[in-house]
């Protein structure tokens, strides 16, 4: 789904074949956070239908003309936001042990989502990818290299012999937040402390009766 454009524009160059995959830095770095923050901000205010470039070019202070040359489209500039937010340094929790490890995962999550304010940005992306193939892919591979970070939760708890090697970490890793994504976005139902080490709890019950372990790795 793209924004409309009047008939006497030019269409625009077709897209980057993969934008955001190079890291620049100074004047570069600049435009992409503030066309960034400019995304966010639309999809928090108008969601995903009502966001256009000409909003991102007149809240971003970067000319229409430099968005399509350089993100191609309306997608472009979403994938992009999505791509320069899993830049961060966030790192899974260490806690010592592997139910620690699990319940601050949990928590950490249902905590991020308690805040309305903080929580629009990611619940405006989250329903963009049900509208836009692109928004979609580029969620799935924020997530799964978020998942990756987390295996090494696992590796800890093998090296502790608290799970068994063959775990497969991201299938650990979704099975605790799933019911909270589950409440948050489906059924609508709010999520605490209790709720997320309910969670953690039961998919470390399932880890330790190797619900997760790989038959790839089992082989």
């Amino acid at each position: 789904m793209t924004e409309q454009r009047s008939s006497s524009e030019p269409d625009p160059p077709a897209p980057p074949a993969a934008p955001g995959t190079s890291r620049p830095g100074g004047r570069t770095a600049r435009t992409r956070a503030a066309v960034r923050d400019a995304v966010l901000t639309g999809l928090v205010e108008h969601g995903y239908p009502g966001l256009t470039v000409e909003y991102v070019a007149e809240h971003s202070g970067i000319h229409k003309t430099t968005l399509y040359r350089r993100w191609g489209n309306l997608e472009g500039l979403l994938v992009d936001a999505l791509d320069l937010a899993g830049e961060d340094s966030w790192a899974p929790p260490d806690t010592g042990s592997l139910e620690g490890d699990l319940r601050a995962l949990a928590r950490t999550t249902a905590a991020a989502f308690e805040d309305p304010a903080a929580a629009a940005a990611p619940t405006a992306f989250i329903a963009a990818a049900f509208q836009s193939e692109r928004a979609a892919e580029a969620l799935n591979a924020f997530y799964t290299e978020r998942f990756a970070r987390c295996e090494a939760i696992v590796a800890r708890a093998v090296s502790r012999r608290e799970l068994d090697r063959r775990t497969d970490a991201a299938a650990l890793v979704r099975a605790v937040v799933a019911p909270l994504f589950l409440r948050l976005f489906i059924t609508r139902e709010p999520v605490d402390g209790t709720l997320a080490d309910r969670s953690a709890d039961a998919a470390l019950a399932a880890a330790r009766a190797g619900s997760f372990n790989s038959p790839a790795a089992s082989a």
